[in-house]
């Protein structure tokens, strides 16, 4: 399976510069020749390369592979572009944000990200040290630095591209790994049932349950923050603002990390396998109000769903997704389904057979069971073959 890695570069001010300049020229070059894709709709890699190799090189000086990469990084670009207009992020054909993206050529920040591969970049793990290419020539010696147990799977598994990127006034190197993973556990004793909330972040069928209480009141007081700067308008509250941007994301990223963590190191250590619920297209059924759709909108449960997979499929934990429907109004001992068996937000009450338990503890039972009835029926039997007799 495949992860990525990323390692803090630490430049000298000249390499910084060095790095800055060849980040920005890579991006100039990389939007000219979607300009050029869109006005000749030659989207595809070896149609584009045709017409604006030389003119990069030329133009910017790049070498043959940076070159190649900024006319590749176009292309995929394009191909995400019209992926996501199929898709309808963008809306239906002839509204106005479709028109506005499919209308007008792909653009690139100056500091965008930028793929660099083993003829441009090479590793000295020992040293911890890089050697990269730049439009100044090649910079040997660039330091790096990143957690031990990062750096340990860096040196043992790194392969493929890696990107160059700058942000927050630091520069990182976002390398692919490639892990081996586990063998699948095909005979899981049972499935623990994870019920994905906003009051609760994640409650198991153990009866764990991860408060999002706090995350919810910090994002709260973070966007009320912003929305104070963004009226204010003046030089010190912009940059206040780019001091705090990307803060919440990275706090609800790591909770998401420790959560998805702990819930895979219970099912393995217990041989069971993990059930979740298949939420895709939530937030275009979902029917709230404007304060409830900002909550629901900031919800990060695709990516703890994501971090779940990931981490299941590196310790051989199965992972089945089932049909959330009425999970929460079900009752996980007599399976009788009725709206009234939720008098509150925290309670499930059966109006059948009189049980009592937290709700978020209830539905997690009831998706650990569809969890165990989805792998029953959908794996595959292990019985011998039957030898014909003569």
């Amino acid at each position: 399976m495949k992860l990525v890695v990323r390692v803090r570069l630490l430049p000298t001010p000249r390499q910084a510069a060095a790095l800055e300049a060849t980040l920005t020229a890579c991006n100039e070059a990389a939007t000219w020749a979607a300009s050029v894709a869109f006005e000749e709709g030659a989207r595809k890699n070896l149609a584009l390369r045709k017409l604006a190799y030389q003119g990069i090189k030329t133009r910017w000086g790049l070498g043959a592979q940076a070159a190649q990469h900024s006319i590749k990084k176009t292309c995929d670009a394009y191909t995400t572009l019209t992926a996501n207009l199929r898709a309808g992020r963008y809306g239906k054909p002839g509204s106005k944000r479709h028109t506005h993206a499919s209308g007008k050529p792909v653009a690139f920040r100056p500091q965008a990200a930028q793929p660099y591969d083993d003829r441009m970049l090479s590793w000295q793990h020992e040293a911890r040290t890089v050697s990269i290419w730049t439009t100044t020539g090649r910079m040997k010696n660039l330091a790096f630095t990143g957690q031990a147990e990062q750096l340990e799977v860096l040196a043992r598994h790194r392969q493929g591209e890696s990107d160059l990127v700058h942000q927050g006034g630091k520069w990182y190197l976002i390398a692919t790994c490639e892990i081996p993973e586990a063998a699948l556990n095909t005979h899981p004793v049972a499935f623990l049932g994870v019920d994905l909330g906003i009051v609760n972040i994640a409650a198991t069928s153990d009866g764990e349950r991860h408060c999002g209480r706090r995350i919810n009141r910090k994002r709260e007081n973070d966007r009320k923050l912003r929305r104070k700067l963004q009226q204010k308008q003046t030089k010190s509250a912009k940059r206040r603002a780019r001091k705090y941007a990307g803060k919440e994301a990275r706090r609800n990223k790591d909770i998401n990390h420790k959560i998805s963590k702990r819930i895979v190191a219970e099912a393995q250590r217990t041989g069971r396998g993990v059930a979740l619920e298949d939420l895709k297209g939530i937030r275009e059924r979902a029917r709230l109000r404007k304060p409830q759709r900002t909550t629901l909108h900031s919800w990060t449960f695709a990516q703890l769903g994501a971090f779940i997979a990931y981490k299941a499929k590196k310790a051989g934990v199965p992972v089945v997704y089932v049909d959330p429907a009425y999970t929460s109004q079900e009752c996980s001992q007599c399976h009788h389904t009725e709206r009234g068996n939720r008098p509150s937000q925290a309670w499930f009450a059966c109006r059948s057979c009189g049980f009592v338990d937290h709700a978020d503890h209830n539905s997690s039972h009831n998706i650990a069971h569809r969890g165990w009835m989805a792998w029953v029926c959908g794996a595959q039997s292990a019985a011998p073959e039957l030898t014909p007799i003569a």
